[in-house]
């Protein structure tokens, strides 16, 4: 089978590239043109017709991922279910399941059932947690059993994976020479990964045997994503020589991955100070030549705990500013506890906010919508306002919990609306292309005499 990649370069639009292009309103040409380029990457899977394709990339909404999944301490099947379906409720574009904890064949597999989102997990959370079990040692991990695990992860459905190439005995040692780290190694897979490779005394085997991943992925046609297992987990440690080191490889082989004809996406950090945020993806952009950017979070401050969904938002609202391509949710629960529902549909609402505010900014197209809810507001049109919230359901819920005495005004301002005293001035009939030229018209020069 073709990936979405090859039949691009020859010349073909795929039914998925036509959905994408339906659902960005775009030309099916100009997908197909950036998927040939690996600009953009189609998440999909022939085993799961009833899963929606997403396309992330340039020119395209910035996409949203929620991540679910055990641990060792808490492990239910039926709460990641639920959350799954909270998540594409509340409107996520992809999923991961990242479980640690209980049967991971299982719990993959009843998530990959339950939901139609697109579904990504970290091969290495399994593949550790099972050596482990096995051996009472993660770092006695058969690289063949690896290699065996992502096919079989890949043929149950999954459309992407966070796999960690990037890590080798080169960025080990910045790291070392570098003295350690403030926020010490905060990823999972990576951190097991320099463990094993330190008992071991060998090379990451991902990074070993790059062609072999990507033949894996290629195989299934899904979207390989680079991991960041040398992310920064604090902003004190933000681009320093370690995760610069993982980023060069990362970008080297996101553009040997194209080559051989596999869908690449590159992840990001991480904690990364708000004033660093542009620098990072321009040198991701221009390092991996313009392959889609996953980031997670970011969070820009390292002590909003309780409300590092609030943080990353503002982190995430400035990286899709500035061409993040996809967002990696963060929800209350971040830094503290296993997210439950409750968080999961808190996050997905959050980092939406976020990437729209982004997007709104990078693109004046995107702005009819915020316009036409301005308008709305403006009229007291309450109906018509709903209809274009992101979330008109917590808006009816918290109107009509405290109701005005007058129905067209709000308890805001009572008897002392704004909005009402405005109409009643300058009147209802203002035109939306009057506003518009009063926004954007530079003023005449008799006006200005």
């Amino acid at each position: 089978m073709k990936t979405q990649l090859e039949r691009a370069r020859e010349g073909i639009i795929t039914p998925q590239m036509h959905q994408v292009a339906m659902d960005e309103n775009v030309d099916a040409e100009i997908i197909r043109d950036h998927v040939a380029r690996g600009e953009i990457v189609i998440l999909s899977h022939a085993a799961r017709p009833h899963q929606k394709a997403v396309g992330i990339g340039t020119g395209l909404r910035t996409k949203v991922n929620a991540s679910i999944g055990t641990s060792s301490d808490i492990c239910d099947v039926e709460a990641e279910i639920r959350k799954a379906r909270a998540a594409e409720e509340e409107g996520a574009d992809s999923l991961m399941e990242l479980s640690a904890g209980g049967d991971l064949d299982l719990i993959r597999r009843s998530v990959l059932a339950n939901c139609s989102l697109p579904v990504g997990n970290v091969p290495l959370y399994q593949a550790f947690s099972e050596a482990a079990r096995t051996y009472r040692n993660p770092s006695r991990l058969d690289p063949e059993y690896l290699f065996d695990l992502i096919e079989r992860q890949l043929d149950d459905g999954l459309s992407f994976m966070a796999i960690h190439c990037g890590i080798n005995r080169y960025t080990i040692e910045r790291l070392r020479k570098q003295g350690y780290r403030y926020g010490g190694l905060v990823s999972k897979g990576g951190t097991f990964m320099v463990a094993w490779m330190d008992q071991n005394n060998r090379e990451n085997p991902l990074y070993e045997q790059f062609d072999r991943v990507c033949a894996l992925m290629k195989k299934y046609d899904a979207v390989l994503s680079l991991g960041n297992g040398i992310r920064a987990g604090a902003i004190h440690d933000s681009h320093d020589r370690a995760q610069m080191a993982e980023m060069i490889i990362n970008c080297e082989l996101a553009e040997l991955g194209r080559d051989m004809g596999c869908q690449m996406m590159v992840e990001g950090p991480g904690h990364v100070p708000l004033d660093e945020i542009e620098a990072n993806i321009l040198l991701e952009k221009k390092m991996s030549g313009n392959a889609p950017y996953y980031v997670l979070g970011p969070l820009p401050l390292d002590t909003g705990a309780g409300y590092d969904h609030v943080v990353s938002a503002i982190g995430a609202a400035h990286s899709a500013r500035y061409g993040a391509d996809l967002v990696c949710y963060i929800t209350p629960a971040e830094h503290l506890a296993l997210p439950n529902e409750a968080d999961v549909r808190e996050g997905v609402r959050t980092t939406r906010l976020a990437v729209r505010i982004g997007d709104v900014a990078r693109d004046p197209q995107r702005r009819e919508r915020e316009k036409q809810a301005a308008m709305a507001r403006r009229d007291m049109r309450w109906d018509d306002l709903e209809t274009l919230l992101m979330f008109p359901d917590t808006a009816r819920a918290i109107r009509q919990s405290r109701l005005p005495g007058q129905k067209e005004t709000c308890t805001m301002c009572g008897d002392f609306c704004a909005m009402k005293k405005g109409m009643q001035v300058f009147g209802g009939d203002i035109s939306a292309a009057k506003t518009d030229a009063c926004q954007t018209d530079p003023p005449s020069a008799a006006a200005s005499a």
